[in-house]
């Protein structure tokens, strides 16, 4: 029996997932198989194979995908994680990369300073955007920056994301031994925000519009995949854990109702209008495995639920520093709490999986 771990979108609710996160890692929780979608990819990157940090650090440095409050105000707009799209932008971005990188400090003015100088370069940056693109944004072309996709094939469990093919009319997913850059890309490609992404002779979207927590992945996916593997009908590398999983761990998502506000900006309208079905659907994916498809896993489903302060709601979609490193801090006690509430049966987990490995 085994630990797994759901990672689910929602770019927005990011610093929630890694703080939970966090805070298992620093009780020792370990999880044998990790399925991830949308925005939970690059939380499940990070804790198997950030670039040259630990997991810990990796996912604490996600507060600093947050904009300075004081430009966030007055121009709210991540773009630190949305850049322009286009063959002049990327040559534009790589010769920036030759320049001394201005690293923040914890100070606010220093961090004033270095978002203040990366939206002056942000903004002038040539772009092709056009009434005939596809999407808004690059295909987040700083993932090789903080993920080490070389790593990530030794990452001791078995890893998931998944991106919905559009030739296919299916749902794709990519293991750790497929996974790369473009692979990430691909399951990313939310519509409008960001282009279909080709590759492989293939174009995709991002799964989580349509299976926003990933179950086939770690479920179906997984099952299809062990019973090749004992029947001996394929070469790929080995399941971590030969037997079913035991417990599965899941982010609770946003309460759609209190996300629902009168929008402060036609951004702030922009957010919402991705948030409020994405929740839906995760809503509805966590209620229809529970009464339908666990009838036959019977898995054991342990959900991390945030207790967030009722007057935060009205900024909990912003990309605020403020606001990343305030859902950072929630979800880091709510992993806590998670953890005392459940260390039973996530120490049982893992003491299977090594007398098994043992064995």
């Amino acid at each position: 029996m085994a630990n797994a771990l759901m990672l689910g979108g929602g770019a927005p609710t990011l610093t929630l997932q890694s703080g939970a996160l966090a805070a298992l890692l620093d009780k020792e929780v370990k999880f044998d198989a990790v399925s991830t979608a949308g925005a939970g990819m690059l939380v499940g990157l990070l804790y198997a194979a950030p670039r040259g940090t630990s997991p810990r650090q990796a996912l604490e440095h996600t507060r600093e995908m947050g904009v300075h409050d004081t430009i966030y105000d007055l121009f709210p707009v991540n773009f630190k994680v949305f850049h322009k799209p286009g063959s002049l932008a990327d040559a534009y971005r790589r010769g920036l990369q030759s320049l001394p990188r201005l690293v923040p400090g914890q100070d606010q003015a220093s961090r004033l300073f270095a978002d203040w100088m990366a939206l002056m370069f942000a903004a002038w940056c040539p772009s092709d955007l056009s009434e005939k693109s596809l999407g808004l944004c690059n295909h987040a072309p700083w993932i090789e920056e903080v993920v080490d996709f070389d790593k990530l094939k030794s990452f001791p469990g078995e890893f998931y994301m998944n991106a919905y093919c559009i030739e296919d009319h299916a749902m794709t997913i990519f293991t750790k031994e497929q996974i790369t850059p473009d692979h990430f890309r691909a399951a990313l490609a939310f519509p409008f925000i960001y282009p279909p992404f080709k590759f492989n002779g293939k174009t995709y979207i991002e799964g989580s519009a349509i299976d926003t927590l990933c179950f086939e992945g770690l479920l179906t996916y997984r099952d299809e995949r062990l019973r090749r593997e004992k029947a001996g009908k394929t070469a790929t590398q080995k399941l971590v854990a030969l037997e079913p999983l035991r417990n599965v761990v899941v982010f609770d998502v946003l309460s759609s109702k209190k996300i629902i506000r009168a929008p402060r900006s036609l951004y702030d309208a922009w957010v919402q209008s991705i948030m409020i079905p994405l929740v839906e659907i995760a809503k509805d994916d966590i209620e229809l495995f529970q009464h339908k498809y666990n009838q036959e896993w019977k898995l054991n489903l342990l959900r991390i639920k945030f207790d967030i302060p009722e007057e935060h709601w009205p900024y909990v979609l912003d990309w605020s520093y403020s606001n990343l490193s305030k859902l950072y801090d929630i979800g880091y006690r709510a992993g806590e709490k998670f953890y005392e509430e459940n260390e039973q049966a996530l120490r049982a987990a893992a003491l299977d999986t090594t007398t098994e490995a043992a064995a």
